[in-house]
């Protein structure tokens, strides 16, 4: 793996002109009683990682921070917001312009709506930017099965099985009122949406193994599309229509 981390400035500049910079975006936020507050930050990291095997990316270092203002109710918690989020990004990204584009991986859902806004804002100015998130079922969004196998494949020792319990497993829709109104507090009493039950090291390998195909398959997509936007249309070569990313 290429790691921004361990590169210097010479060394990026002969390689940022044909290299994407991965940005695993995370949060710090309570897991339930058996995961650590880290988890969306090591599932970014992890899935960056995971990404510069398979194709020529710089991984950034992780924004560690989110907006998980709906957890506050639960000690430990740090959040700066939306806000400050999509700030942070719409900067960040503007400051990579070295780059042939940067790729937002966000694994925490609280930063959709702010990651979404400043990808917006990015893509206005002319900036390559994509956005990635993973998917998991609807009554599985937090510290439940999936997250707890993602991390018992990622860092066992993190992972505290004899303290999971079962939280609430209303399929998120239905409890988005809920959520906005009383934050997770109000929906779960020991911050679990869904139920670790069942979670496993071999399971959680295979999620990130989907999740890497899934994740290189849209930046091999979005990195295509853009050059063939780059490309001159000849008389025989005009578009015939298509999707605009």
């Amino acid at each position: 793996m290429t790691a921004l981390a361990d590169l210097t400035w010479p060394e990026v500049a002969s390689i940022a002109g044909r290299s994407v910079l991965a940005v695993p975006v995370g949060a710090t936020e309570q897991h339930g009683p058996h995961l650590p507050f880290t988890v969306d930050t090591e599932i970014a990291e992890a899935l960056c990682a995971r990404l510069a095997e398979q194709i020529e990316v710089v991984v950034a270092p992780a924004v560690t921070y989110g907006s998980s203002g709906e957890h506050a109710g639960f000690p430990g918690t740090l959040s700066i917001g939306q806000e400050a989020v999509e700030h942070l990004l719409v900067e960040l990204v503007r400051s990579a312009d070295a780059f042939a584009g940067v790729v937002l991986v966000s694994a925490h859902g609280g930063n959709a709506e702010p990651v979404r806004r400043a990808v917006g804002k990015l893509r206005a100015e002319g900036r390559h930017v994509l956005a990635w998130a993973p998917t998991g079922r609807p009554d599985d969004t937090h510290a439940g099965r999936t997250e707890t196998s993602v991390m018992l494949a990622l860092r066992p020792q993190a992972v505290h099985l004899a303290r999971a319990e079962r939280g609430n497993t209303t399929p998120l829709p239905n409890l988005i009122d809920t959520l906005r109104t009383g934050g997770l507090r109000a929906a779960t009493t020991n911050g679990v949406l869904g139920d670790p039950a069942g979670a496993t090291g071999e399971e959680g390998a295979r999620i990130l193994a989907a999740w890497t195909t899934s994740l290189t398959a849209a930046v091999t997509a979005w990195q295509s599309s853009d050059q063939a936007k780059c490309q001159p249309e000849g008389p025989d070569d005009r578009p015939s229509g298509g999707a605009v990313s």
